[in-house]
């Protein structure tokens, strides 16, 4: 029987290039719109992208056996703050026969034709120069969330204290910021600017793809994607603020202000570099 397409490009792989095309990681915490954009990525007739896998949210994170998912370090809430979750081009995995064993397990789902392949999951954020190391010439487009609205969002999966879930965000992107001049194609995207300005913004993720741009479609995009948040948050605050436990949004609010972010005044936004 004739070896499919991708097991075919397998085959002929040599060991020093375990790809036949670029992949795209989209990366970014539970809940922070990464689904959203990689719906809209995935609609382009340059990429191909996981779709009808069967698992959750079809990340390839569940499509593949050489690497721990998130769930084995606590899952949403909670991996980012487990030390053994972060993986880069010194860890033990990082190896060609495993480039290649991904890329068989991948491609069964995905066209290996096509110029991008494009993979969304989660724990990407703390897992850059690990995926690099495995596909040299990837590039890593990271979603950011106000880390409120990340937090109480992702209480619907994780009970924790809003104070840890906080921590989690913030944990989570600075390690990627740690990683990131070590990576040799990335781009930060808020979330918050996504979806107040979708066409331009997926037209200028398409150009740094080398692609022309694509229209948006009817794809429905909520422009209030925060503002249930930040209410339950002020409200909170009024309910709690005697509890000297409760002061941690002060001594929280310089990092959270380095990712362009305030917990103090939520709805305004800081500048973020994204050199």
């Amino acid at each position: 029987m004739a070896l499919s397409f991708h097991r075919a490009i397998l085959a002929n792989l040599p060991s020093s290039n375990p790809r036949p095309s670029r992949f795209l990681f989209l990366a970014g915490l539970h809940r922070s719109g990464t689904t959203l954009l990689y719906r809209l990525i995935r609609r382009h007739p340059g990429v191909s992208g996981f779709h009808d896998t069967g698992v959750r949210m079809d990340e390839g994170q569940f499509l593949q056996d050489v690497y721990p998912p998130g769930n084995r370090f606590g899952g949403p809430g909670r991996f980012a703050l487990d030390p053994a979750a972060h993986m880069d081009e010194s860890h033990p995995l990082a190896t060609a026969e495993n480039a290649r064993r991904l890329l068989a397990q991948w491609g069964h789902h995905l066209d290996l034709s096509r110029p991008w392949l494009v993979e969304k999951s989660p724990p990407n954020i703390v897992r850059t120069r690990f995926l690099q190391a495995l596909f040299p010439g990837s590039r890593f487009l990271v979603l950011l969330r106000h880390p409120l609205a990340v937090a109480y969002a992702t209480r619907k999966w994780c009970p924790d204290p809003v104070e840890s879930l906080v921590e989690h965000s913030l944990v989570a992107c600075e390690r990627f910021f740690d990683d990131r001049p070590h990576l040799a194609h990335s781009r930060v995207i808020r979330y918050e600017e996504l979806v107040q300005t979708p066409g331009e913004t997926l037209a200028e993720i398409f150009r740094w793809l080398e692609l022309e741009p694509l229209e948006l479609g009817d794809e429905e995009i909520r422009t209030q994607v925060n503002a249930a948040y930040f209410a339950k948050w002020r409200a909170d605050r009024q309910r709690l603020w005697h509890r000297l436990s409760w002061r941690w949004p002060e001594r929280l609010e310089a990092r959270a202000n380095r990712l362009g972010y305030s917990l103090l005044e939520p709805e305004r936004l800081l500048p973020l570099d994204d050199t």
